[in-house]
């Protein structure tokens, strides 16, 4: 596989894209991604390819604000990115690079920290979940900043549309106050994007928990084996009124009827009728969906082989997305200084 430019698209390939609506999403960099990235986000990111002009964003400074080893989230970075190119992100339609590398990112967020009270920051909700999820004794600027930076690496690319978790709608909102703000007070520079949720925006932990997060250590990893993946979801927890076969479950409210619905739909209906009737144990129910997984996860595993053994090309990829970001970021930072009259 070769690394594709967006500076090989020829005239016209350049002229559509200009037509297309822009999104930026992207990720912190805490390695190789499990299986709710990939119904939360990839999937998603993947299927708008085609429509969008897509910029997806190595958010290593906002990983700053939990792990400060910079070394380590370098290697998170290749690793996450190799799960991106497995998932289906084409370099050619979707330039990847890291956020600090983009020194743009810094200058907008210093602007933008200048329009927004920090009363406002305060009540973000998804700031309260994440200092409760961490359990975090001291807020640090930098998370109280979290969605500032969020809004300026959204808005130096002027994204459009921005696939998300509705965890994170807050956060575009924000960033849709932050540009009101600015175009109020300097003139139009920033579009209000839209946030775009997906059917599944959020696939369950193994334990129960709402959501998949490696902090609670309730995750499937995109990259393991089926015999780690059965493993695991033989201690997926299900509906504790379901004690052993024989007993009527519920359905609705077990954690692996969910994976049954994004990776068995054809099956649901006699899953829904065997788990309510007791015909159906959780033993046979966990080790169906761990084949269905597994099977779901093949191409997967196969791409993410080959990127693993070319981590050059991969590197190469990485640097020609930087190039590319660069350019735009750039462009836009000179439009914001003409607006506000900094030469």
């Amino acid at each position: 596989m070769e690394a594709i430019s967006l500076y090989e698209l020829t005239l016209k390939d350049s002229v559509v894209l200009q037509n297309k609506k822009r999104i930026l999403s992207g990720m912190r960099p805490t390695g190789k991604l499990h299986l709710g990235h990939l119904v939360g986000a990839l999937e998603n990111w993947v299927s708008l390819q085609n429509e969008y002009e897509n910029y997806h964003l190595i958010a290593d400074y906002h990983a700053l604000t939990t792990n400060l080893d910079t070394e380590e989230l370098y290697q998170n970075s290749i690793d996450m990115m190799i799960d991106w190119l497995a998932a289906g992100i084409d370099p050619g339609k979707s330039p990847m690079f890291r956020q600090s590398q983009i020194k743009e990112h810094a200058e907008l967020f210093m602007i933008f920290s200048m329009l927004i009270t920090t009363a406002r920051l305060e009540r973000n909700p998804t700031l309260k979940d994440q200092v409760r999820d961490l359990n975090i004794e001291n807020v640090i600027y930098g998370h109280l900043g979290y969605p500032v930076l969020q809004s300026a690496d959204i808005l130096l690319y002027k994204g459009n549309i921005v696939p998300v978790g509705e965890d994170q709608v807050p956060h575009i909102e924000i960033t849709r106050e932050i540009a009101r703000r600015f175009n109020q007070q300097y003139g139009d520079v920033f579009p209000e994007p839209e946030a775009k949720l997906t059917k599944f925006a959020r696939l369950p932990g193994l334990d129960g928990n709402i959501k998949m997060s490696k902090s609670a250590g309730n995750t499937i990893l995109l990259s393991e084996s089926p015999d780690e993946i059965k493993s695991k979801l033989k201690k997926a927890v299900t509906d504790p009124q379901k004690i052993r076969k024989g007993d009527s479950g519920r359905p609705e409210v077990c954690l692996v009827f969910t994976y049954h619905q994004k990776f068995n739909p054809t099956e649901t209906a006699e899953i829904d009728a065997g788990c309510r009737s007791g015909a159906l144990g959780c033993v046979d129910c966990k080790m169906k969906v761990a084949s269905k997984i597994s099977n779901y996860l093949n191409p997967f595993r196969e791409k993410r082989m080959y990127y693993e053994s070319h981590q050059s090309e991969v590197k190469e990829i990485l640097k020609s997305g930087e190039e590319q970001a660069k350019q735009l970021a750039a462009q836009t930072m000179a439009e914001v200084r003409t607006a506000m009259k900094l030469g």
